[in-house]
């Protein structure tokens, strides 16, 4: 299967993955935003638990990007909605990201890749983060405690975390030590009264995305 051009205007559309085919939907901005040379690739949470490409914070996370003038693409990791092949504890899925990465960069090389993931997608993410070096890092609910994080190596890029205080799937304080222990060079913002999955809290999500972010736009220095 040959890799598809990548989409002049929103679409989903198939790749040629490790495992299989993945799922892969690609949105652009609106017209009134600024376009940034930028694509942002958006990880989602555990499939076995639910998690798609089309999880509410996801999506938000990719619209407060695309309101930034982003491209972004999400993905559905192997096993997940049309994406094919079988869950494979986190190092599966950071191929299906490999992939994901290689075709943006092929497709458009003009353009800075950035890498943001929630929850399980976090934790990839992170997998990933220095292998693919993106211009910025995001994670969201990164699951400190349930998955392995020792073996990650930390990320050397801009580098925003964001914690619900009341996460009842991740430990709040677990993700805290850790970026305290490893000594990493985070952004952490802390979102008081806020479970895992941001129940009336995702406009709150929303604009710290923006906001965190804006400073780290080519526009910001130009």
């Amino acid at each position: 299967m040959a890799s598809p051009a990548f989409p002049s205007e929103s679409a989903t559309l198939t790749l040629p993955g490790p495992a299989g085919v993945l799922e892969v939907a690609v949105d652009w901005p609106e017209a009134d935003a600024t376009r940034q040379p930028l694509v942002a690739i958006v990880c989602h949470p555990l499939p076995t638990e639910g998690g798609t490409m089309h999880n509410k914070v996801v999506t938000m996370v990719a619209r407060a990007l695309r309101e930034l003038g982003l491209v972004t693409v999400r993905f559905n990791f192997r096993g997940t909605g049309h994406s094919e092949g079988a869950f494979d504890q986190g190092a599966g899925e950071a191929e299906d990201l490999r992939a994901v990465a290689a075709w943006v960069r092929e497709q458009r090389p003009d353009d800075a890749l950035w890498l943001a993931g929630f929850s399980f997608g976090a934790y990839v993410a992170l997998r990933m983060a220095n292998a693919l070096q993106p211009g910025v890092l995001i994670t969201v609910a990164p699951p400190a405690g349930r998955w392995d994080f020792a073996e990650i190596v930390l990320p050397t890029m801009p580098w925003l975390v964001v914690q619900g205080e009341e996460d009842e799937i991740v430990d709040p304080q677990a993700v805290y030590d850790w970026l305290e222990r490893s000594k990493a060079g985070a952004e952490l913002v802390r979102m008081p009264d806020t479970g895992h999955f941001f129940h009336r809290k995702l406009i709150d999500l929303r604009g710290v995305i923006k906001n965190s972010l804006r400073p780290h736009l080519p526009a910001a220095h130009g």
